[in-house]
């Protein structure tokens, strides 16, 4: 059609850029993928436990399944509060030290319609200049004024907070971990901020989930932040292997949510298998202990190998450890080296990192051993050459 000429017009520009994704059919997911009768390392997971193929997370699904049928079949509020839903808020509330938990249908739709709740016209938020693309169209949904301050920098923060007008909410919102980059926020002295300066705070725990803290709690329970947090935001779909998003916080909070969160509202509830799968990996983590703190110990070994190497891992402090190469067509040659030799390291490139900060993304998980992550830093090294 005439009206889509344009269309080609984009698409060849990001072309052009090396910036044009396509998407790709995998057999499975995880750590460990099959293509074509070959096994693969898998670099680009978020199922850092190893947990999307548990029997246990499988056998808790089926049951919940079973028990309650293929889905919610209507919104929340309408008839789709189903007893899998309260139990696994239940335990989300149990394991992040809240009061309450709410499950909403992905991270993405907790960050958004949560952001939303808590701030309008006229209020003011403050997001980290890394923040997730979820939590910046939150932002932009509320219409609040939004401050983006400097990458995990408190005393930007604060000369932005102190220029802030007296009218109006303040919400202040970062990640603990952060996604493209696996290093952490400082997470006290924000909170401490948040209190003086009479703010509103909101941490995304996505990626510290089931990782980071005591029994995978996260990490503002790691510092014991619950009482100077508002929201605890986290997901089903990175360490629990499953799919959704939940905040955990204040009765209150919740209620608000409940009534204000278009996101929630106008969406069917997740469906019970999905609930089950939840519920599953929270057990198993719970029967494990702490799991994380072995996945920790080995991207630590990983990060120094390849530091050693001369490779720019940025400030990495988790399982996430990004090797920054800058070019796009170069990290995209870098992706394609390393697949034939039976890697899987997904080319990250802009708009969800900076220009010139093109990189691979290694998520490291449970399913990769000692001896796998030695051989794959060496191979990692020399496509980096």
């Amino acid at each position: 059609m005439k009206s889509e000429q344009w269309i080609e017009q984009e698409l060849e520009g990001l072309r052009r850029e090396s910036l044009e994704r396509r998407l790709t059919v995998y057999g499975r997911a995880g750590g460990k993928i099959e293509i074509g009768g070959r096994t693969f390392l898998n670099f680009s997971s978020n199922d850092y436990l190893g947990l999307s193929h548990h029997p246990e997370v499988i056998r808790a699904s089926r049951r919940y399944l079973e028990g309650h049928g293929c889905g919610a079949t209507a919104s929340r509020l309408v008839t789709g509060t189903l007893p899998p839903h309260e139990e696994l808020e239940s335990r989300l509330a149990h394991l992040k030290g809240y009061g309450t938990a709410l499950v909403f249908g992905s991270g993405f739709l907790a960050n958004a319609g949560l952001i939303a709740s808590l701030a309008g016209r006229n209020d003011h938020v403050f997001a980290d200049k890394l923040a997730h693309a979820s939590i910046i169209d939150g932002a932009a949904l509320s219409r609040a004024n939004l401050k983006r301050f400097r990458h995990n920098d408190p005393e930007h923060l604060e000369s932005l907070l102190r220029q802030c007008p007296a009218s109006g909410r303040r919400l202040i919102v970062t990640e603990s971990v952060f996604s493209m980059d696996g290093d952490i926020a400082p997470l006290a002295e924000i909170a401490a901020l948040a209190v003086g300066y009479d703010a509103m705070t909101m941490i995304d725990e996505a990626h510290a989930t089931g990782v980071f803290g005591p029994g995978g709690s996260g990490l503002i329970r790691h510092h014991g932040l619950e009482d100077r947090v508002n929201v605890s935001m986290g997901t089903l779909s990175k360490a629990l292997g499953g799919y959704g998003g939940f905040v955990a916080c204040s009765a209150s909070l919740r209620n608000l949510l409940v009534n204000r969160a278009r996101s929630f509202i106008y969406t069917t509830g997740l469906p019970p298998s999905v609930v089950g799968s939840a519920i599953g990996a929270l057990g198993v983590i719970e029967k494990s202990q702490n799991p994380g703190a072995e996945l920790l110990d080995r991207a630590a070994v990983f990060r120094k190998k390849l530091q050693e190497e001369g490779l720019d891992v940025s400030n990495s402090q988790s399982q996430i450890i990004p090797v920054v190469i800058g070019d796009n067509a170069k990290t995209l040659a870098a992706a394609e080296r390393l697949k034939s030799r039976g890697i899987l390291a997904v080319a990250i490139r802009p708009p969800t990192v900076p220009e010139g900060t093109s990189r691979l993304r290694l998520s490291l998980t449970l399913d990769h051993g000692a001896e796998e992550l030695e051989w794959a830093a060496r191979e990692i090294v020399e496509a980096c050459r």
